[in-house]
Order: C-alpha cells, then structure tokens, then sequence
C-alpha cells in the first residue's frame, strides 16, 4: 500500500550519559547529511541513558533545521498533562520541529521500581489511550477546563494549552494487536522497530491498522507508517545487509509496497550516518520516479500500457526444470477497462526489479565467457565478481550462492507474506498461480546453488568451465522464464487489486 506521504529519513542515537557530547555531534552530523529528524529512547529508570526530553531539548538548541522526537517517550513515567506541556513548549521554541514518538510503557516492572504505577500490559494500553485524549486536549486552546475521567488519568478542570507551533504527531510504538488497534483508531503514526517486526511482519500488522482506521471513520493514509532500522554496509545479503545500492532497493520496495514513509537508523556511527545520507537519496529518487507514472502510459486501445517482458526466444539448456506448458492462468484482462498511472505503478515497478536481475545476469554470462575465451584468468574473473553488481554488489567469491539465495528470499518472503497473500484474499482466482510461482522460487534456489558448485569447482580444479557454462545456462533459462510468467500474470492484478 503507498500511502502518499513523502518519504523521510532520519537517526536513532543511544543517548549514552557517559558521551554526551558524542550523542550531540552526531544529532548535528545527522542534519548536516541532510536528514529530516533525530530521535532518543526514553527510560527514565535507566540511569547509564540520559533523560530524553532534557537531551531533546539540548539538541533542538543547537540545530536549525532538523526535527526531533521521541523514540518512544515512556508515558508511565511522565504524566500527560506535564508531557503535553513540555512538546508544546519545545515545539513553540523551534518553531514546529517536536514530534512525540509515545509508549505505553513495556517495561512496566521497572516503571513500579522506579515509583511509577505497577500495571499490567492490558492496563498499560488503557492508559495510553486515555493519555492521548488528554494531551490533545491539552493542545486545544478552544473551550472551557479540561474534564476528563478515565481508569488511569483523572483530569478535573485543568487549563488548556499552550498550543505547540504546528500539529504535533504522536507515533505509536506498537506490535501486538490492540496496540495496533489503538494505533488505527488514534495515531498520526506507527513506528516499529525491524529487530521486533521484521519486513516479512509488516503486511500482516499494517493490515490491522487499517482495518481500525476504518472501523473508526479514519482513512488509514492518515497514519503514517515509520520504522526504525538496523544494518550493515559491510553485509552479505539479507534485510540491509549489504552496501547502499542494496539498502536503496529494499526500502524502495517497502515504500511502494507496504507504505513505509520515513525510516530510522539506529546507529551511533558517524560513517554509517553518512552512507545514510546517500540512500535517503536514492530511495527518495526511485520513489518519485515510480509515483510520476511516467514510465506507465496509458495506452487507449487497451487500458493497460505496463508490458510484461516476454520469455527467450532461445534455450540454452538441454535440462527443462519448469513444466511451462502446465503453468496456470490467472483471469483473463477486461479489455474495456483503463487504469491510471497510479495503479500502474505496481506492475512497473516489478518489472522495474526484474529488468535489473536480467541486466546483472548478463554481467555473469559475459564475465564466464570472457574465462572461457581466455581474455581473463579465472582469478581475476573472481575478483571482478567480488566488485560487481549483482542488484547488491556483493556476489563474492565462496559466497556467491549464499549472498545472493539471501537476498532473494527476502525478495520472496516479502512476497510471500505480503503480496501473495493479499492476491490470494483479493482475487481467489488467483491462488493457482501464487502458488505456482511460490514453487518456482524454490527450484530456482536450487538452480543457484548449482551455479554455486560449479565456480567453485572451476577454481579449485575439480571442474571445468563447460561445467559453469551448462549451470549458467540453466540459470539462464530457469530464471528468465519464471521472472516473465509472473510479470505475465501479475502486472495486471497488481493494477487491479493494488499491493494491499
């Protein structure tokens, strides 16, 4: 689901009590890299942090530009009426850079430790519910004393105000179903963290936001979908393990397919905050691109104009894994109806990511017959696919399989968690082929792995290069295939039925 929000980035940063001017510099750097917030945890119990508001308000002082908030303020320890009035406070001194990443508390024993109330988890979201009602009204400057009774929070006539500069978005931080209830009944916004909810957890969450902002009378747009991050740059495959152009494109697919609009790094590395810096970049750039449309015309005479790519006229195998003509098919296109650049987004962009699997796939071919020609010695073949691209620049020697397998199954596992299942609610007739191509993914696994053998076998002598030759072709064959039957079958019920 893209739910229109422009895109943010921004920084989590340990609010270590023993370096704070470290924890300044980099809240600086982090505006200085051109990012839009930086955010602080909140435990008041943990004497080895220091206290978030106070470092907010610190931070606030010696930026300019940058927006700072909670990441999450501990409601339990801090009342809603004196909390309301510090965001608006500090809110008016910076001229509307405060937002309030809010709580409910989830380490409830040290809350009691610390003379906090002792709840249980139940009566902790009670609570948070009744203390966004109270703080918003506290930031209503119109009508009489606030009154309001709750469970947990009493307020009898207390004075309104003061208003912060602009309107204050509280973000939830929220996992469990009544929490992200309460975050599509209430919230400007919902910020998970991936270590919590990792990418394949999203659809299933965000479905049930969506479903309380629309029990509520909300559109669920008006919530926007935040997540705080973590990786390497140095990885090897996976979710953000890898170097930028991997990052880039994994938070471009979740942007456009689970509507994530800002993104958080947690990390007190100055380097790390940097090459942030330069993905905050490029996702901004393939998000503007694929919501222009301008690559999707629609074409009059159909009402589709997103054309899948067709399969090789060519095969180079002699070995056929996929049964083609057994493959099913989905419902046939309505040849009278017309689909706006908007729909059309998805389906591009999926074939979009294909376009670059085939680009980098050739790369392989013309490197394997440039060893077979005898133009490079097969040690330096190896260290040039240690530098390429292949859609992450990191299919290095050893671990060609176990990179690449990686970051494909997180491909497919946002798929199969998020895309299919929706695909399979939303059109039944469907289910065939979702399940078709979730089979595919395996043998092509299995494909890769025997590529896999076969370089190393090159390189240690055991095998040959016609060897690597006749797993490349494989490959070849396997993965062009499977990639045009699902930009076949999908592109037009991804316009269709949308991502979510």
């Amino acid at each position: 689901m893209d739910y229109r929000h422009e895109v943010a980035f921004g920084t989590f940063l340990t609010p270590a009590v023993d370096a704070p001017d470290r924890v300044i510099a980099l809240a600086q750097l982090t505006e200085q890299v051109g990012l839009d917030l930086v955010s602080f945890q909140d435990h008041p119990y943990q004497p080895r942090l220091m206290d978030a508001w106070t470092l907010l308000s610190v931070v606030a002082a010696q930026t300019e530009r940058i927006k700072v908030t909670t990441n999450v303020a501990n409601l339990p320890l801090r009342h809603p009426v004196v909390l309301a009035r510090s965001v608006a406070t500090l809110d008016l001194i910076t001229g509307g850079r405060v937002e309030l990443g809010l709580g409910a508390g989830g380490f409830l024993e040290a809350v009691a430790a610390n003379a906090g109330p002792r709840l249980t988890t139940g009566q902790s979201i009670t609570a948070l519910e009744e203390a966004i009602a109270i703080m918003r009204e506290v930031w209503t400057p119109e009508g009489g004393g606030i009154r309001l009774e709750g469970k947990h929070y009493t307020v009898a006539g207390a004075k309104r105000g003061p208003a912060p500069a602009h309107d204050v978005s509280i973000w939830l931080g929220a996992y469990k179903p009544r929490m992200l209830a309460l975050t599509g009944r209430l919230a400007d916004g919902w910020l998970p963290s991936s270590g919590y909810a990792g990418p394949d957890e999203l659809a299933a969450m965000n479905k049930v936001i969506d479903e309380a902002a629309v029990d509520a009378g909300r559109d669920p747009a008006a919530v926007r979908r935040l997540y705080n991050i973590a990786g390497q740059f140095s990885g090897r495959g996976g979710f953000l393990q890898g170097p930028e152009e991997l990052w880039i494109d994994q938070l471009t697919e979740l942007t456009l397919g689970e509507g994530i609009s800002t993104y958080i790094l947690a990390s007190d590395n100055p380097d790390d905050i940097r090459r942030f810096s330069e993905v905050a970049a490029g996702v901004r750039e393939a998000v503007s691109v694929a919501r222009s449309g301008a690559a999707v015309a629609v074409a009059p005479a159909t009402g589709f104009g997103v054309v899948p790519t067709p399969p090789p006229a060519v095969r180079r195998s002699a070995v056929q894994l996929l049964d083609e003509a057994e493959r099913p098919t989905g419902p046939a296109q309505d040849p009278s109806r017309t689909y706006t650049p908007y729909q059309l987004q998805s389906g591009q962009h999926l074939i979009d990511v294909h376009d670059h699997l085939r680009a980098e796939l050739e790369q392989v071919r013309d490197l394997v017959e440039q060893v077979a020609a005898g133009t490079l010695g097969v040690g330096a073949a190896r260290s040039h696919i240690n530098t390429m691209t292949m859609r992450q620049n990191n299919w290095t020697l050893g671990t060609y399989c176990e990179s690449y397998c990686r970051l494909v199954t997180t491909h497919h596992s946002l798929e199969d968690a998020s895309l299919f299942p929706h695909l399979r609610r939303a059109d039944p007739a469907l289910a065939p082929v979702v399940d078709r191509l979730q089979e595919e993914h395996k043998i092509i696994h299995d494909v890769l792995e025997g590529v896999d053998k076969a370089l190393v076998a090159l390189v240690d002598g055991s095998g040959s290069i016609d060897g690597l030759r006749a797993a490349m072709d494989l490959l070849d064959d396997t993965l062009l295939s499977h990639l045009s039957y699902e930009e076949r079958e999908l592109v037009e019920p991804l316009a269709r039925l949308g991502v979510l």
